[in-house]
């Protein structure tokens, strides 16, 4: 059960969590793409990977080999803020970035709400220890739903899958971690409503 666990918790770690959202965004609501060429939206994904995944690892090994953090799954709560500081840098920076294609503001707000769900887990991070994981699947399931909402252009069956993995991944978060059922909990709702209500209000910046 623990590998079981750990396997889950890598497969659907929060550093794949912007890459899968656009992903699953442009494949599920194709009136996103409809202003990308295909080769252009490849190269957004690109970034988008490098840029909030490559790099905050490598930025996180890189604060273990110099024992700035004890280990890559960060349990101390308090040496979680430099690696979560760096990888806010990147995603605002992966913004900053994806803000030059003409992409549509939905888009645009999903990222964004990435960015807001990031910086309050980071701020309750100064004070508790938020499951940084359920906030990004709820991040990505927050982020879809908002989608549907607005376009309705795929059925609402298309979560259900996306909700029984962020089921599992508590499982496998309160079986291998220290955290508790709240931590999980409060975490999935911070990331939903976080990126849900940036998607659904459209904010941009």
């Amino acid at each position: 059960m623990p590998l079981i666990a750990r396997i889950i918790s890598v497969l659907l770690h929060p550093l794949w969590m912007p890459l899968f959202s656009f992903v699953l965004a442009f494949e599920l609501v194709p009136d996103l793409g409809y202003f990308i060429p295909p080769k252009a939206l490849w190269f957004n994904y690109l970034v988008i990977g490098v840029m909030t995944a490559v790099f905050p690892l490598i930025g996180a090994l890189i604060m273990v080999r110099s024992r700035r953090i004890d280990g890559i799954t960060m349990d101390d709560r308090r040496q979680r803020l430099s690696p979560m500081l760096s990888a806010l840098m990147y995603y605002c920076l992966t913004y900053w970035l994806i803000r030059k294609y003409p992409h549509h503001p939905s888009t645009l707000s999903l990222f964004l709400g990435g960015i807001v769900a990031l910086l309050c887990t980071l701020v309750i991070t100064f004070k508790w220890k938020i499951s940084l994981h359920m906030a990004g699947i709820g991040g990505l399931i927050g982020g879809l739903s908002g989608l549907l909402l607005l376009f309705s252009s795929f059925s609402i069956l298309m979560l259900v899958p996306l909700i029984v993995l962020a089921g599992g991944l508590g499982t496998a978060r309160l079986v291998i971690s220290d955290h508790t059922p709240a931590q999980v909990y409060v975490g999935a709702l911070l990331g939903f409503v976080c990126v849900f209500a940036t998607v659904v209000s459209g904010f941009v910046i």
